[in-house]
């Protein structure tokens, strides 16, 4: 036998037969650009702030890059930073807030309601050891 079993020769009897489907038939994923740009933004950075070194996201450098050249009179960056403050409003405003029926659920109206009992229990009682006496005859009134 003239074959030699090493690195990049597996055996003959373990290699993909023909016709047999490969383990990832797409091959490696790419990230689209939406992606792509996603990660780039999140990313971190070290900047030096009032003499501090400070890790913020790209996202967040580039913000405040923006915003400090537009207070400093430059025309575009002012430009650009009043076209992101519409788009950010048209988006809050697109999107309308939840309505009170939706911010509890009715597991959370439940233990709303048990709390609010037990508040009331023990408010009663702690009423009940700071009476003076009590009446043998009262009933307790809930």
């Amino acid at each position: 036998m003239d074959y030699q079993v090493g690195y990049g020769k597996p055996p003959r009897h373990s290699r993909f037969k023909k016709g047999q489907p490969t383990a990832n038939p797409s091959g490696r994923p790419r990230k689209d650009m939406a992606a792509l740009l996603f990660e780039g933004l999140n990313k971190k950075v070290v900047v030096t702030e009032n003499g501090r070194r400070r890790r913020i996201t790209l996202r967040e450098a580039i913000t405040r890059q923006l915003i400090n050249q537009s207070a400093s009179a430059d025309l575009r960056a002012t430009k650009m930073l009043l076209d992101m403050i519409k788009d950010a409003e048209k988006q809050a405003a697109a999107a309308p807030p939840p309505e009170p029926s939706q911010w509890f659920t009715k597991a959370d109206e439940e233990v709303v309601e048990t709390l609010i009992e037990r508040l009331r229990d023990q408010v009663r009682a702690e009423m009940a050891a700071l009476s003076p006496t009590t009446n043998a005859g009262e009933a307790d009134t809930r």
